[in-house]
């Protein structure tokens, strides 16, 4: 396994250090019981992944679920294997539900007193005094952003909290929280989690809540070498795998069907999946990108696995690219 650093700490010094690969455990506790999720964690482990990531929401929307069941499942997890300081763990604040009505209008938003109990509901349910990696989950306009900044730098400067991120954020409001933090003396964001995989989203596609990726973002990331960009949904739920599979109707244009095409092509030239050449060509772009890979068997996490080794080749690079 590969290892890069993640974001940067409030003092300017490199945040810690992660697998490349980083395990998303939101089916954990309701989608995957807790025997397959420790049997997952596991084997990530096994194999020298480092960095899972959670959310103090995953999964309120399945039947019978509240948002609990991912940190709590982690949380016992560590607490029977007893290797919480061998984890890089991240979690997010701000999207779980927090009362009657419809969601995401209902979410507990990030002002200064929503985090704070967030996060001790996180620390409670994950069984850990620190979070290594803080995320604001989903962008709150309600909340004056200054309020939000204060509030995250306050967790860094207290020493709960090592880094910090965003997630489904504008750049524009992405840049405007970081310099808010800088011009207060506090730690900013230093990671930032989107959407993001090989096919380009339809232009205008609405992903509601969710942010894609951007050439604005990417550019905006190009020039700030602080910070890390990881990608959530990067296999696409398994689409790649399953050509007879429908497309996310988000990608579902003609655009796709050449870069798909470029992907079969170089899958049979390296013997890899298509899942792992999509993998490979975020982790070895200009802007090296972090995939969250999600899992619910060992067969599936071991696949995933095998393209933190896959280098892709200049020529095979520009092909994808270029498609």
């Amino acid at each position: 396994m590969r290892h890069r650093t993640l974001g940067r700490r409030a003092d300017g010094t490199p945040g810690p250090e992660v697998s490349v690969l980083c395990l998303g455990a939101m089916p954990f506790g309701t989608r995957v019981d807790e025997a397959r999720a420790f049997a997952l964690l596991d084997r990530f482990t096994e194999r020298g992944g480092t960095f899972v990531d959670t959310a103090d929401n995953y999964s309120f929307w399945h039947d019978g679920a509240c948002g609990d069941e991912s940190e709590l499942v982690l949380g016992r997890w560590f607490a029977a294997r007893g290797n919480r300081d061998a984890v890089v763990l991240a979690t997010k604040v701000g999207a779980r539900p927090a009362g009657p009505g419809e969601w995401p209008a209902n979410a507990e938003g990030l002002s200064a007193a929503a985090v704070r109990t967030a996060v001790d509901g996180s620390l409670k349910r994950l069984g850990t005094e620190r979070i290594d990696l803080l995320y604001g989950h989903l962008d709150d306009r309600r909340a004056p952003l200054a309020e939000t900044v204060d509030a995250f730098g306050a967790l860094v400067r207290e020493g709960t909290v090592d880094v910090l991120g965003s997630s489904n954020q504008l750049t524009w409001r992405l840049e405007r929280a970081r310099a808010l933090a800088r011009t207060r003396g506090l730690a900013g964001y230093s990671c930032l989690q989107q959407r993001h995989t090989y096919l380009r989203p339809r232009p205008g596609a609405d992903f509601g809540v969710q942010q894609p990726v951007t050439p604005e973002l990417l550019d905006y990331v190009r020039a700030e070498p602080g910070l890390t960009l990881l990608a959530y949904g990067p296999l696409l739920h398994g689409a790649y795998a399953a050509p007879a599979r429908p497309l996310p109707p988000q990608y579902d244009h003609p655009d796709s069907a050449a870069r798909l095409a470029a992907l079969r092509e170089v899958a049979a030239d390296t013997g890899a999946t298509p899942g792992q050449v999509v993998l490979a060509w975020l982790l070895g772009g200009d802007i090296p990108v972090l995939p969250v890979i999600g899992a619910t068997t060992l067969a599936q996490l071991d696949e995933a696995l095998d393209a933190a080794g896959l280098d892709l080749t200049p020529a095979q690079r520009t092909h994808l690219d270029g498609a």
